[in-house]
């Protein structure tokens, strides 16, 4: 019985992982994603707003060319929160 409990726990808390880690996706860091996301910035209107967007672009293109994908990702959601898209 102990065993059983101890197996439906830890099943248990193996299906919540995936959900908790959705809340903290990052943003696919590859050239298709970059060019997106620099024709959206592209065409934002809001000058401040661009500008960090356009900082946050230029630090994840940094951190892609050094092949740091988790640094590219953080960089390309706070792009991405920028232009208001997330």
């Amino acid at each position: 019985m102990l065993k059983t409990a101890i197996i439906a726990a830890a099943l248990l808390s193996a299906a919540s992982l995936p959900a908790s880690s959705a809340s903290m996706a990052m943003s696919k860091c590859d050239e298709a994603s970059m060019m997106s996301a620099q024709g959206k910035i592209d065409a934002m209107t809001d000058g401040s707003q661009k500008k960090m967007a356009m900082k946050e672009m230029t630090m994840a293109q940094s951190s892609m060319k050094s092949h740091n994908m988790k640094s590219c990702g953080m960089h390309m959601d706070k792009a991405m929160k920028a232009m208001g898209t997330m």
